[in-house]
């Protein structure tokens, strides 16, 4: 099989049934602004549908509900978001971490600011995360991959320059991401409880919205591969977002 390596991982290309290899997709890349310093790698079982797992990945509001040993109920805010398209996917464009997120304000104070996040979810299991503050940034990809109707393997890898002078940096990121993974897999473990009994999905307002998308680019780009027509992306324009969390 084909294979190429990039930002530290081994990407084998398994053909369709139809043996399509010219010309091979490039392998996906991480953005990352230069050479990072350090990185690291966590994989995870969760127990979910491949499309819940990748639901899971893109859920804008469930951060201060299923990750809340950091934050307090009381500190709720209304969330604005720009969403654009980008080839085989969507974008969460450049933005100041939210008011309760406040981690990444003291990244700010310690390199005089600002900090600005981008997210993308890419077709078919991939969110890109980068944050910039300066010359110092930190970039994670995480991948829902199906292994079977019921189970879904995660995979986070995360890429940083700066903190240098953070003793044990790695060690302490790499702790942090093993809990909020985990606390991710808890949550799934309970949903897939009520899952079982195939309920119809109910997407509400505009924090549902990413989910939307994502359905509708799986079927376009379904579409395309059955027809052979262009592939027809199902948003057309900037859309900006509201929700409360």
């Amino acid at each position: 099989y084909p294979v190429e390596e990039t930002d530290g991982m081994i990407w084998l290309y398994l053909a369709d049934e139809r043996g399509n290899t010219d010309p091979l997709p490039p392998a996906p890349r991480m953005p990352l602004p230069s050479e990072p310093r350090q990185s690291f790698h966590i994989s995870l079982s969760y127990t979910c549908t491949p499309d819940d797992g990748v639901i899971g990945l893109i859920d804008p509001v469930h951060g201060p509900y299923v990750h809340s040993w950091w934050r307090s109920d009381a500190r709720m805010h209304e969330k604005t978001k720009v969403f654009e398209p980008i080839p085989n996917g969507f974008r969460m464009t450049a933005h100041r971490p939210a008011k309760n997120s406040g981690p990444f304000h003291w990244i700010e104070r310690i390199y005089g600011g600002p900090l600005s996040t981008t997210i993308d979810f890419l077709l078919p299991n991939q969110r890109v995360e980068l944050m910039q503050c300066g010359s110092v940034w930190l970039a994670n990809r995480l991948m829902s991959t199906p292994v079977s109707d019921m189970e879904c393997r995660i995979d986070f890898s995360a890429y940083w320059r700066g903190l240098h002078w953070l003793p044990f940096g790695n060690l302490i990121f790499r702790t942090l991401t093993k809990m909020f993974l985990g606390q991710d897999e808890r949550a799934m473990k309970h949903l897939a409880v009520g899952l079982r009994h195939k309920p119809s999905s109910m997407f509400l307002g505009d924090a549902d919205m990413p989910a939307r998308w994502y359905y509708k680019l799986k079927a376009a780009h379904l579409e395309s591969i059955q027809t052979g027509r262009p592939f027809d992306h199902p948003l057309k324009e900037r859309v900006t977002l509201r929700w409360r969390s």
